[in-house]
């Protein structure tokens, strides 16, 4: 395995993703053995290779997963799993002691467990606390996207939307088109989708979107305004991640409105921004998020509610990881998915 982008144009630079063999985890009083049915793969896997959270490679990858209980430590018992149950969770452990977990603020917890537990495996081990059942009406194909619908449920508990507030939404990756999804339900108009994929914006109308602007022939700032009847959105989401998208948002946001940047942006870039203009004046409140805590249970409760059929079509298999990843970087779909184990009766 390299480090570096797996666009880049030139193979001696160029980052890698490999297939490997690792030894199986040990399992813990409190832990819990998943046989991996699927593991999608989210927007920063590729940046783990381009080593941008200063991990050292070879490193296992994934964390979007569903999967079977297939063992149990001998204390893992509160939250009434049994072999056999249809799981899904979250890649995080919080530790619940210190002072961010005891202040409600577990996104910061100071223990958080090392990353380094694969997803795209054949089986993980995971402690009791990150392991949450799927709803009998949640098929393990869709239930891999637990946790970027936790996301998105994040998103709306940061946004806090009122019923009829205009919305707009830039970026329509898996993030994006949840969170149009979640925030429709919630009652938002004039809802506008910012893409440049064509494709993409089809699927944002399908799935509820009342106007859709394409960044790369249209004026964003110009059509955001003609569609808002000049007084631009109360709520303003990106989950692009985009640098060069997210540079009009505050110019597209209404007086007193919600910023919220919903993705991952490279370390280095400062994002420039008028603060006079828009904090003065303007009143916008701006905010991020990092990871999703207190988000699991609800996000498995709506789970059905979504159209997630577009987002789980394209499945490579374990061995196939290779050609799994050059299909996300490729960008022709939506979302990609590793089967890494047939199982019976899914």
């Amino acid at each position: 395995m390299k480090i570096g982008s797996l666009r880049d144009p030139d193979p001696q630079t160029r980052g890698a993703v490999g297939v490997l063999d690792i030894p199986q985890q040990p399992l813990g009083d409190e832990d819990v053995r998943i046989k991996v049915a699927y593991c999608s793969i989210c927007g920063s896997d590729p940046h783990l290779v381009e080593g941008i959270f200063g991990t050292d490679v070879p490193i296992g990858i994934g964390h979007e997963l569903s999967g079977v209980v297939v063992e149990l430590g001998p204390k893992a018992t509160k939250k009434g799993l049994k072999v056999g149950d249809r799981v899904a969770g979250n890649f995080v452990r919080f530790c619940g002691t210190c002072y961010y977990c005891q202040n409600g603020q577990q996104q910061f917890c100071e223990s958080l467990q090392e990353y380094n537990r694969p997803g795209m495996a054949e089986t993980i081990v995971w402690h009791e606390s990150q392991v949450y059942k799927l709803p009998d009406d949640v098929p393990l194909r869709v239930g891999c996207l637990l946790e970027p619908t936790s996301v998105a449920v994040r998103v709306m508990d940061k946004v806090r939307p009122k019923v009829g507030e205009r919305v707009a939404i830039c970026g329509a990756g898996p993030i994006g088109l949840l969170t149009l999804q979640l925030i429709k339900i919630m009652g938002a108009t004039s809802l506008t989708l910012i893409e440049p994929i064509a494709e993409r914006r089809e699927l944002a109308i399908a799935y509820g979107a009342d106007h859709t602007i394409d960044p790369i022939s249209q004026d964003v700032v110009a059509t955001a305004r003609e569609l808002t009847g000049g007084l631009g959105y109360d709520v303003v989401i990106d989950c692009s991640g985009s640098v060069r998208g997210i540079e009009p948002l505050p110019r597209i946001a209404a007086r007193g409105g919600r910023l919220v940047f919903a993705a991952m942006y490279p370390g280095s870039y400062e994002f420039p921004l008028n603060i006079h203009q828009y904090c003065y004046l303007n009143e916008l409140t701006i905010t991020g998020l990092y990871i999703s805590p207190y988000t699991y249970p609800r996000a498995a409760q709506v789970m059905s509610r979504l159209d997630l059929e577009a987002l789980t079509q394209a499945v490579f298999e374990l061995d196939d990881a290779v050609a799994a990843f050059e299909a996300q970087v490729s960008g022709k779909y939506p979302k990609v998915l590793i089967r890494c184990n047939q199982i019976e009766g899914e």
